[in-house]
């Protein structure tokens, strides 16, 4: 009853995208996902989260092999290889969102997003170090590798807070002057970031902390997720207007729109499989094979997670983390265009593995 219920409210309340015979629905987590015209996953794993239903980023710590989630006040701690909660980082009163790590300090980062702050943690004890100060909706994080510095991405405050680990110490701050989503180091000292704003990727040097380029998507309403193909030099930008465009990292040119399913907020490459996903809301998986810097071709949508909008991969294994909770019930919008409000059922937030079916 409740699943039949929940697919008449969001017939309303989401925008449905069929594509070359896919749809993109609504549905409840089964344990395979096999579909012939895509590529084949299944659920390996599950880890109970407890507590904290509001969730956000995933992240996957390779140097590590830890996945790290933040959701409510903390972040959870999970070893990758026996699903193990390891510890929670914690409390932060104004609720976590981003995570990064610094391996060459040992150190770990997640935010205060109400207090705008960033904590810096030790990864081996987990316990908070010292707090930051950044700017009001401190949200996504990014490790950048070239400069070895910590990058908070101020969501609506339109901002990057610039942190050095050796010292702990903000040594800029970059005003994009309007909203912020997610951004992406290439690895060779240039960060991309989602400008929600204005529907844009804005491109910063990070040897310099300056701003280089405001890069348009006109195809894109309010970019989500971000993720990226450095050999390519492919940028893939995931929107809340059910497309994913994709950017060329050199010159700033959109060279393809796709369609994806709604309520996007995470993105990931596979630069084994040359796979980019979406990780959607609405309870699917959009894949997307990129066939060279050119071409990319839109496989079936994989069915998920109602809610499981952000992701993460291993790109050794491609094992994808999806973070997701069991729906009590669903309101309607309060106003046109707006999202559903779901509630979840109190501690069942859990994480999810799903593997290439090989």
């Amino acid at each position: 009853m409740l699943n039949g219920l929940i697919k008449k409210i969001l017939q309303l309340g989401y925008n449905v995208l069929g594509a070359a015979g896919m749809l993109f629905a609504f549905c409840s987590s089964p344990p395979v996902y096999a579909n012939p015209a895509s590529p084949a996953y299944r659920v390996t794993r599950t880890v109970a989260l407890g507590g904290g239903e509001r969730w956000d980023f995933v992240v996957f710590d390779p140097s590590g092999k830890r996945v790290y989630v933040a959701h409510g006040d903390h972040v959870t701690v999970v070893n990758e290889t026996t699903g193990e909660v390891v510890g929670q980082i914690g409390p932060f009163p104004g609720g976590t969102h981003g995570i990064a790590v610094s391996t060459k300090t040992n150190q770990g980062y997640t935010d205060d997003g109400k207090a705008g702050t960033a904590a810096a943690f030790d990864l081996k004890s987990l316990k908070p170090l010292k707090q930051i100060k950044a700017a009001p909706d401190a949200d996504a994080i990014v490790y950048e590798p070239v400069t070895g510095h910590i990058y908070v991405i101020n969501g609506d405050s339109g901002s990057l807070t610039v942190i050095d680990p050796e010292t702990n110490t903000t040594v800029s701050t970059i005003d994009v002057g309007a909203g912020l989503e997610p951004g992406v180091a290439d690895g060779k000292g240039t960060l991309f970031v989602n400008g929600a704003a204005n529907n844009e990727i804005v491109k910063i040097d990070a040897r310099t902390n300056k701003v280089e380029a405001h890069w348009p998507m006109p195809a894109c309403k309010t970019p989500h997720g971000l993720a990226m193909d450095p050999e390519t030099r492919r940028l893939f930008a995931t929107c809340a207007n059910n497309v994913m465009v994709v950017v060329d990292a050199e010159s700033g040119a959109n060279v393809a729109t796709l369609p994806i399913g709604s309520s996007t907020d995470g993105a990931a490459f596979d630069p084994i499989r040359k796979l980019i996903f979406s990780s959607n809301g609405d309870g699917t998986l959009s894949v997307v094979q990129e066939k060279d810097a050119q071409t990319f071709v839109l496989s079936d949508a994989i069915k998920t997670s109602p809610g499981a909008r952000t992701m993460a991969i291993d790109p050794e294994t491609g094992r994808l983390f999806l973070v997701a909770a069991d729906v009590e019930k669903i309101d309607l919008p309060t106003k046109a265009g707006g999202r559903p409000h779901v509630t979840y059922v109190p501690n069942s937030l859990k994480l999810l593995y799903l593997d290439p079916v090989k």
